[in-house]
């Protein structure tokens, strides 16, 4: 039935798009009511959006085509809404598909992230007699794979390469200390955890991650919170760090944090070899 319906893409196309500004769409299943099999194509050609899919029944063939400079090594993360149901998202790549999203994980407000090159989402409405009062729904975002966001699904040690490129490419740089750590709230993303950081230098945020805390000469003078997937278990306690990540849907992701005196040595060896792809003053 999968396969067929991929098949059938290359030959029909509902091509009624109800809703499109060329980064977010919504249309409504009930155009198939009565040819189940058709599968809509969908183009989207933002960096990031939202899409909506009314009454799902049939499937939807979604073809991300930003204008980025370079499409070979983009990275796309998919935020599911928590009433998002009546459909799986898969992803299809030369009539080859696997489940990225299930209906119960988009209930959990699951983010997967996945590489451009592996296909297109594929949306499959779930066989329903009453598709009422069912919508699937997702946000996107894309970036390039190079950038601080790619160590945000992994508790890896960043390599030197990495590290120094996260400091150029992150959404934040700060240096500081991991001050307390909480659980998440339930609308947000059940694999992560909040932190809380103390921190006493901001070299590079894109919004306002930290915030001022007051405080005197030497001590620290900004707070703020990030996400970390919790497998990585994360500790409060004095160790110092050199914060990295990424914006993702809005939340700050933790990416490369190695402990501040690691990142001196490896940035100080780059720069007396001429390496550094970028400098910051570390005085």
């Amino acid at each position: 039935m999968l396969l067929l319906l991929v098949l059938s893409a290359v030959v029909l196309c509902g091509c009624a798009q109800y809703s499109s500004d060329q980064c977010s769409w919504t249309g409504s299943g009930l155009t198939h009511e009565s040819h189940a099999r058709d599968v809509e194509q969908v183009y989207l050609r933002c960096a990031e959006g939202s899409l909506q899919w009314l009454y799902p029944t049939g499937a939807v063939m979604v073809n991300l085509r930003p204008n980025l400079p370079s499409s070979a090594d983009l990275r796309v993360c998919v935020k599911p809404r928590r009433d998002s149901r009546g459909a799986t998202v898969l992803l299809e790549r030369a009539g080859a598909l696997r489940v990225l999203l299930s209906e119960e994980e988009q209930a959990a407000g699951r983010v997967r992230c996945f590489s451009l090159q592996e296909g297109a989402l594929f949306l499959e409405a779930s066989v329903q007699r009453d598709i009422s009062r069912r919508i699937t729904a997702f946000q996107y975002q894309l970036s390039y794979a190079h950038t601080a966001d790619q160590h945000t699904d992994s508790c890896r040690p960043c390599a030197d390469e990495e590290l120094l490129l996260s400091v150029c490419t992150s959404d934040f740089v700060a240096r500081g200390r991991i001050s307390r750590v909480e659980d998440n709230d339930e609308d947000e993303d059940e694999d992560g955890v909040s932190v809380v950081l103390s921190v006493s230098r901001v070299y590079r945020q894109k919004s306002r991650i930290f915030v001022s805390a007051g405080g005197g000469r030497g001590r620290d003078r900004w707070t703020g919170r990030v996400q970390i997937l919790q497998r990585c278990d994360p500790q409060a306690g004095p160790t110092e760090f050199l914060f990295t990540g990424a914006l993702r849907f809005g939340d700050a992701w933790l990416g490369c944090a190695p402990l501040y005196t690691d990142f001196l040595r490896v940035y100080q060896a780059a720069r007396d070899a001429g390496t550094n792809p970028c400098t910051i003053n570390t005085d």
